[in-house]
């Protein structure tokens, strides 16, 4: 498996955190592989290149999956192909949304769309051009000046908040909600609404994903569950527990064991 990132030009920095290549070539033993998605704060453009997966569901067994945005979600979902298969995604801030696609954060939490769906002409002619590139430098480029002029088109602003969910994304101490609004000015109805508006989440859950990512990002570490939840700020065992089965579908003891569905990019 090959997994790596590329870096978004200056332009887009402050709401594209990155790009990413996920590639696999299925061995002669391998008749299958299956994704699963987590539970992020954040939203992702994906675009895939080379075959296509299937969503695996409990009600109907397999949903087409194509490409599209899956927007910043408290799901977990999960995604099966036959065939080797290469991706492009674009992992962006969650109040990029209105930034990039003139639709408050909160009006797309726990949402996907396919390109063409949700943004008609210019979803399908952007997926054809990134489909029709000769490498993922290139894909990453054409993404960028789709991406730059729908920035440069609207005007959806307030960098107050904005501030603030970087704040919480990227901030080492965790601030109780009441001393975050303060910080920024507002009473904490106002921080509450126009935090979910740009983030999607009220500020408690959208910490809650925030903290799990930062516990996942801990993959590889030779540290025990127990360092883990208590350096990513949970407060027991137990709500570490909850919130790993809650977002990911797995009990932490088995997502870190390495036999979990999704998690081999983790390993590179």
């Amino acid at each position: 498996m090959r997994y790596f990132t590329i870096q978004p030009p200056a332009e887009l920095k402050p709401f594209v955190r990155f790009y990413w290549v996920l590639e696999h070539e299925l061995g002669p033993d391998e008749p299958s592989y299956t994704y699963r998605s987590v539970a992020d704060g954040c939203t992702e453009l994906v675009f895939h290149y080379q075959s296509s997966f299937n969503e695996l569901t409990d009600k109907s067994g397999q949903n087409a999956g194509p490409s599209g945005i899956q927007f910043q979600t408290t799901q977990y979902r999960r995604f099966i192909t036959t065939q080797s298969f290469g991706i492009f995604g674009a992992y962006i801030y969650p109040f990029a949304v209105p930034y990039f696609f003139n639709v408050a954060s909160s009006e797309t939490s726990n949402q996907a769309f396919d390109f063409d769906t949700f943004l008609n002409q210019a979803g399908r002619e952007l997926e054809e051009q990134i489909m029709l590139a000769p490498d993922n430098l290139k894909r990453a480029e054409t993404l960028s000046t789709f991406l730059i002029a729908r920035l440069r088109q609207n005007t959806f602003k307030d960098e107050r908040i904005i501030t603030a969910i970087r704040h919480v994304i990227h901030g080492k101490h965790r601030l109780p909600v009441i001393q975050l609004a303060d910080t920024y000015s507002l009473s904490a109805r106002q921080f509450d609404r126009k935090f979910k508006q740009y983030a999607g989440f009220s500020p408690k859950t959208y910490m809650r994903l925030v903290r799990l990512q930062e516990a996942l990002k801990q993959y590889n570490s030779p540290k025990t569950l127990t360092q883990i939840a208590l350096e990513c700020g949970y407060y027991d065992q137990s709500h570490f527990i909850h919130d790993v089965k809650a977002f990911t579908g797995y009990h932490p003891g088995y997502y870190f064991s390495g036999k979990a569905e999704g998690t081999e990019f983790r390993e590179i």
